[in-house]
């Protein structure tokens, strides 16, 4: 490891490891340690393999899958080409922005065609599945502190029957879930808008084919990519079900109401706070966001 320190340039990014940019064997690469989760470092090494070829996610290079927090595992990877997504669509034009729909839908279709018997988390290097022990969702509600007077409250619940409702319409099927599909774990190529990376996957799990489009369309206010997105999944032939942009919502609630209880944690977490407060004013999953489906 003492070679990899010497040069190792941290990066930001990732909540359970502590990620540097490093220079391996010649080429750049990306050392990850597994300071909080050291667990984590083999479901994430198997979930690099599964998916290797299908999406675009970096090579191992080296591996320690075991260890402790005074001595953690780590994942060696490389480090793909391209810049962040998020910053690439500040300044993107309409068809870049449609371009990088197309394909954000294309990695949708292809994580969701991967199916698993259960819901749950990894818990080892063979992807075994542990259950989810949440109960259900008003439960899960309750117990968040989010600081929430009566009405808020009561405006939630409306919130989550009609949540209810609508996943009731889907269909009820396990997948793939990234768990955290969004543009700042994308890298896309800013010359050609092509998309070379998906990263960051320390909250995978088996889960519902709605989740990562919910993660995706939680503060999108951009039809355009949104809309490209959605032509994407409708013609992939998986027939996911209808309203897709609400089916992702209610998929996200948990995700988002487990990162609103966190608010003052970070700027990301008292943005979800503000939108789930949205919500329960308003007694609307939409909670006052940007139509994403204007044209069906």
């Amino acid at each position: 490891m003492s070679d990899f320190a010497a040069s190792a340039v941290p990066l930001t990014g990732g909540y359970g490891g502590q990620t540097y940019a490093v220079s391996a064997g010649g080429e750049d690469a990306v050392l990850k340690l597994y300071v909080k989760d050291p667990g984590r470092a083999a479901v994430d090494a198997a979930l690099l393999r599964l998916v290797h070829g299908l999406l675009p996610v970096p090579r191992i290079l080296d591996a320690k899958r075991e260890g402790s927090p005074d001595d953690p595992p780590y994942l060696l990877t490389e480090r793909l080409p391209g810049i962040n997504l998020q910053v690439f669509l500040e300044t993107a034009g309409e068809d870049e922005r449609r371009t990088v729909g197309r394909q954000l839908g294309e990695l949708l279709v292809r994580l969701s065609g991967m199916p698993f018997l259960t819901f749950g988390e990894f818990r080892d290097g063979d992807l075994a599945i542990e259950p989810f022990g949440f109960g259900d969702l008003e439960a899960f509600f309750q117990s968040r502190d989010l600081g929430f007077d009566q009405k808020q409250v009561e405006g939630f619940g409306q919130v989550i029957r009609y949540a209810e409702d609508v996943q009731a319409e889907g269909v009820d099927r396990v997948c793939l879930v990234h768990s955290d599909f969004n543009p700042k774990n994308l890298l896309v190529d800013p010359a050609t808008a092509r998309l070379t990376g998906l990263i960051d996957w320390e909250f995978a799990h088996a889960g519902s084919p709605y989740t990562d489009l919910g993660n995706l369309f939680r503060f999108c206010d951009d039809p355009v990519l949104a809309g490209a997105v959605l032509s994407v999944v409708r013609g992939s032939g998986l027939d996911l079900g209808e309203p897709l942009v609400d089916l992702g919502r209610a998929a996200d609630l948990w995700a988002l109401l487990e990162l609103a209880a966190r608010s003052a944690e970070h700027e990301i977490a008292a943005a979800a706070h503000a939108l789930v407060s949205r919500m329960a004013d308003t007694g609307t999953l939409a909670g006052g966001r940007v139509a994403l489906d204007v044209v069906h």
